[in-house]
């Protein structure tokens, strides 16, 4: 088995159905309903990362959103986090989550829907998985008997390490071999640089300090793809099917908006959001920033941008041929920024 986990951890199955049974009965009651502009809720539960503006953090900012407000309930750990967390109630809708964790939910029956994208691949200057400049390591080979550091288990940098590994032609003896280690945020740069892991993801300040080496990027291995999505559970769609409207389609114009406005105004206003926000960060990220790098217009999907998670269950026998129903792992429906 691979080490921390490998199948087990990219979003364990039988404990997500387990808690889908649990949730089903603890979820948190919603929120006082109201009637004002026929929203059932004015306050949206939502978890933030330090440094970072989201698409729905933009939406707020931009007054898309209006009069809902947004409600920080803490810092976002990683996507499969965040899906719990909205599943369980903590927040109304997850962190940007791994589109592949939200396959993996949908697989264990775990009741929750992918609403609208919230990131994606592209060809990122700013980005990639790092190695020391002097490391030995220039291949998927060379990474047998290392370790690599990740934010969380079952997330991104999990499925994308094994992508990695497996088109550099490792069995899955060998893959069992590379050790993922889960780093506290934010301490990737100093993990790698003090050798505590052999290969950690890295971005802007890290990169722009010197001394690493990229390996491969995201882009590299899936080229211009949703990668990344928002997840609500069922149990608040259902409840709050006009506040989960407005909420996805102010996300759907923020994204449009940051396409159609020039780079150094986007980041002037993220500069600004984090300013007004008063949260113990910095916002040395900002800088490097260039775009979501989500490849359809407003956030919408279809079947094809989920197709390379499936196929990779069913590679790994983990989901049968036809299993699935894609339209149970995402709608548009809340999206009504376009029609198309």
């Amino acid at each position: 088995m691979f080490k921390q986990g490998w199948g087990k951890h990219l979003f364990d199955l039988s404990c997500m159905v387990t808690m889908s049974l649990i949730l089903l009965g603890c979820t948190k009651p919603a929120s006082k309903l109201t009637t004002v502009d026929g929203l059932e809720s004015l306050e949206f539960k939502y978890l933030g990362s330090p440094g970072i503006v989201t698409p729905l953090e933009l939406a707020e900012d931009l007054g898309y959103l209006v009069p809902i407000k947004l409600s920080y309930q803490g810092v976002s750990i990683g996507g499969p986090q965040g899906i719990q967390s909205t599943l369980s109630g903590d927040s109304d809708i997850s962190s940007p989550s791994f589109a592949g964790s939200a396959v993996k939910m949908v697989a264990s029956g775990v009741p929750g829907t992918v609403v609208i994208a919230a990131y994606g691949t592209f060809d990122d200057p700013f980005a990639g998985y790092y190695v020391l400049e002097n490391s030995p390591i220039h291949s998927a080979r060379h990474l047998i008997g290392k370790k690599v550091g990740t934010n969380i288990l079952g997330a991104q940098v999990e499925y994308m390490l094994k992508t990695y590994l497996k088109k550099g032609g490792l069995s899955p003896e060998e893959i069992n071999q590379v050790t993922l280690v889960v780093l506290p945020p934010g301490s990737s740069e100093q993990a790698l640089r003090n050798g505590h892991v052999d290969l950690a993801p890295l971005a802007g300040p890290a990169i722009e300090r010197g001394g690493v080496r990229r390996l491969y990027r995201d882009y590299d291995l899936v080229g211009d793809l949703t990668t990344g999505t928002y997840v609500m559970a069922n149990r608040y769609i259902a409840e709050h099917p006009n506040t989960t409207r407005k909420v996805v389609t102010g996300i759907a114009k923020a994204i449009e908006w940051s396409r159609q406005q020039p780079r150094d105004q986007v980041i002037a206003r993220f500069e600004q959001i984090l300013e007004r926000r008063k949260r113990p960060e910095n916002n040395a990220m900002l800088k490097y920033w260039t775009q979501w790098g989500i490849p359809s217009t407003a956030g919408k999907f279809k079947n094809d941008d989920f197709k390379i998670w499936v196929d990779n269950l069913i590679e790994e026998d983990q989901l049968k041929q036809n299993q699935i129903d894609y339209k149970k792992i995402y709608s548009n429906q809340y999206n009504e920024y376009s029609q198309n």
